[in-house]
């Protein structure tokens, strides 16, 4: 007995190292003391604006507002160096930050002064949860719009990593940004369960109205990715001035596994009759993950005995795909519901879309690999015929993140920076309640036309 229960515990131990990679976000990292001095936002002499933000590695990141970023790193001389974007590239953009001890911040040859901005901590309750929140405004007493962040999937603080807690204020937009669940200084478990997390978001917006007082204008609900699945619901359980979402999915988490992998196949040749079985396994898998890891095995089962052999099988990858049909189902019953995040996998987000009545901007990532747009776009776009308020933009040629990037050889991509006028867009239409007639860099407006 004592021997099945020691193989029981390596199965266990093996099987979560190497299954499930999927369902576990980057958790919350302590910043170098060395850098942490130098995060803060920067008015250049030349009235140009640069965030000197942390990173959960070694080093800071730089964006500028037009879109370019990069990492810094500095040597034991004291020398600061970086690369472009999220590559290995060297970056020639001279950025130096001096010392802690002797601060000395230039970007492009122009002096950089770090702005400062009123922020006031606090803990207040979410759904059965304590969550740490910030509230950061601009300078002045009179009212301004203040956007509420609702997160990713991302495991760590918000309060440590979110940029536009200096981005928004230094355009004169207040923030409030919260560690959700089970992040930074908030208590309970991590969660991926919608319906807690719009909780959640519901009472933030709450909270930063309590706190902002006659400071308050417009408050609404900003983020990206999971956050379009969750500021919709939020919005059903509060009272938000407007919702902004960038490259979030109006289609559920399943299909995002489902859309992944029709990427994996058409990206590595293959059309047709493989894209329609490949659709009869992504369904498959999509059970077992939906089920908890209780169902869906022996049609799973058949399916790798029908198809396993076919020479599109291995090109399958997806959120979860390409590793759920590596696994017996013993080892999947076994490990899978240790890593069950309470993802809402089944969440179908068109009702919720179509019950928000406010000011709606949704951006599009064009060339989102993780997000892939055909379906989001064509459901926002009916949603848009019926609701004048719905405005859906979108940046092509950009990735999760609303990222430009380059393809390597072996189809690879390589993150570079973000688009020209993403952060302008986002500051424009929260802080004046539209967009501009003029152009966001390549950016295309598809509702309303």
């Amino acid at each position: 007995m004592r021997k099945v229960l020691v193989t029981v515990l390596v199965l266990i131990a093996v099987g979560a190292a190497a299954v499930f990679w999927w369902t576990r976000p980057e958790r919350d990292k302590p910043i170098d003391p060395r850098m942490a001095c130098h995060v803060g936002l920067y008015r250049l002499d030349d009235g140009r604006l640069v965030d000197i933000a942390p990173m959960s590695e070694p080093g800071l990141r730089w964006r500028a507002m037009d879109g370019r970023t990069g990492k810094l790193v500095q040597d034991e001389a004291g020398t600061w160096s970086g690369t472009v974007g999220w590559s290995d590239h060297a970056d020639t953009t001279p950025v130096s930050l001096g010392t802690c001890e002797k601060p000395a911040m230039t970007f492009e040859g122009h002096r950089g002064t770090k702005l400062q901005f009123e922020a006031v901590e606090t803990r207040f309750e979410g759904n059965g949860e304590t969550l740490a929140g910030r509230l950061v405004m601009p300078p002045g007493d009179g009212p301004v719009p203040i956007a509420v962040m609702v997160h990713g999937s991302e495991g760590y603080s918000a309060r440590t990593f979110n940029a536009f807690q200096r981005i928004f204020p230094a355009n004169g937009i207040g923030v409030f940004v919260y560690d959700k669940r089970g992040t930074g200084d908030s208590t309970g478990r991590y969660s991926q369960d919608f319906h807690l997390l719009a909780d959640d978001a519901a009472a933030a917006l709450k909270e930063a109205r309590r706190l902002a007082g006659k400071r308050a204008g417009r408050v609404g609900y900003s983020g990206g990715s999971q956050a379009g699945w969750i500021e919709p619901l939020a919005a059903q359980r509060s009272d938000p001035d407007f919702v902004a979402v960038s490259f979030g999915l109006a289609d559920s988490p399943l299909a995002e596994d489902r859309d992944q992998v029709q990427l994996d196949l058409i990206r590595a040749g293959f059309k047709g009759d493989a894209l329609v079985k490949a659709r009869e396994v992504t369904d498959a898998t999509g059970e077992v993950m939906a089920s908890g890891f209780k169902d869906g095995y022996d049609r799973l089962e058949a399916l790798k005995a029908k198809y396993g052999k076919e020479p599109w099988w291995n090109a399958m990858q997806g959120e979860f795909t390409g590793d759920i049909v590596k696994h017996s189902p013993t080892m999947l019953r076994l490990v899978g519901p240790f890593h069950d995040e309470g993802t809402t996998w089944r969440h179908d987000p068109m009702p919720p879309l179509r019950a928000v009545k406010v000011p709606l901007l949704w951006i599009i990532a064009g060339a989102d690999k993780e997000a892939p747009p055909e379906e989001t776009r064509r459901r926002l776009l009916s949603v848009a015929k019926t609701n004048p308020n719905v405005e859906v933009v979108e940046f092509p040629g950009t990735d999760h993140g609303i990222i430009e990037f380059e393809t390597g050889a072996d189809g690879e991509r390589t993150a570079l920076r973000y688009a020209d006028g993403y952060y302008a867009m986002l500051v424009d239409w929260i802080r004046d309640g539209a967009l501009k007639p003029a152009a966001y860099g390549n950016s295309e407006r598809l509702a309303p036309r």
